[in-house]
């Protein structure tokens, strides 16, 4: 049953490398029961939020998480400026431009980014996002090349924050389903470097108190770390069937 339209609905993905699979699998389930106004995303729920804004079928996007061309999409290049990044960006910012040539939003759609040095979040919304604004939200610190817009650069979505509620509420959203993949960090070590430095960075947007939010996130951990950076069709069906599993469990 999909949910009432009193005021604006938001799906809300965040970031989480290749465990936004987990997404495409929460996707397939709430599909037929959600029919959000707006979607964000920050950097893999960026990738996902467009598709799904765009129209996408669950299938379509199952498919393009199950790819094998995602294999790519890590591969180390050892040549290059230390601040560029570690891995080659070109499988990437290919994949992300045919996705974005594939789909036009039918829904409000945000994308968060991070503005460097500043630290600042910046949702960019509908029509001004184009495939670079995509490569933005993905553009990982320490692992891609951070990218230029219009004069200033731009780092990965998640990097304040992983699940950026405030964004939809700035596109007017008093309700949210949000899909957290990074709920359980893929290690201790990885998650405690985050927190520090979260701790040093400014504070990002609060989202209001009044907002209703439903929030699904995996029931167990998803994976490694590794699993989470390096493509694994293993892995990557791991997390779909986890996704529609526990979303499922969950009454809208």
């Amino acid at each position: 049953m999909a949910i009432p339209q009193a005021g604006k609905s938001a799906l809300v993905l965040s970031a989480g490398g290749m465990f936004g699979a987990y997404q495409a699998g929460v996707w397939k389930v709430l599909a037929q029961r959600l029919r959000p106004d707006v979607v964000v995303g920050a950097s893999a729920g960026a990738l996902n939020a467009w598709a799904i804004a765009g129209g996408a079928a669950p299938a379509d996007l199952i498919d393009y998480w199950l790819a094998p061309e995602c294999a790519s999409l890590a591969s180390f290049r050892f040549l290059q400026a230390p601040w560029r990044g570690v891995f080659d960006a070109r499988p990437l910012h290919a994949r992300i431009r045919r996705l974005w040539e594939a789909y036009r939003p039918q829904l409000e759609i945000g994308v968060v980014a991070t503005e460097i040095p500043r630290l600042r979040p910046r949702l960019f919304r509908g029509p001004e996002i184009e495939w670079r604004h995509l490569a933005a939200s993905t553009a990982v610190l320490a692992c891609y090349p951070q990218v230029r817009i219009e004069g200033r650069i731009y780092s990965d979505g998640g990097l304040l924050e992983a699940l950026p509620l405030w964004a939809a509420a700035r596109m007017g959203a008093t309700r949210i389903v949000a899909v957290n993949v990074l709920a359980l960090a893929p290690s201790r070590l990885a998650g405690w470097a985050v927190r520090r430095f979260r701790t040093l960075a400014p504070a990002p947007p609060a989202a209001p108190a009044e907002l209703e939010v439903i929030v699904i996130s995996p029931s167990r951990p998803l994976g490694s770390l590794r699993e989470a950076v390096f493509w694994s069709r293993d892995a990557v069906e791991r997390c779909l069937e986890m996704g529609e599993h526990d979303a499922a469990q969950v009454a809208l």
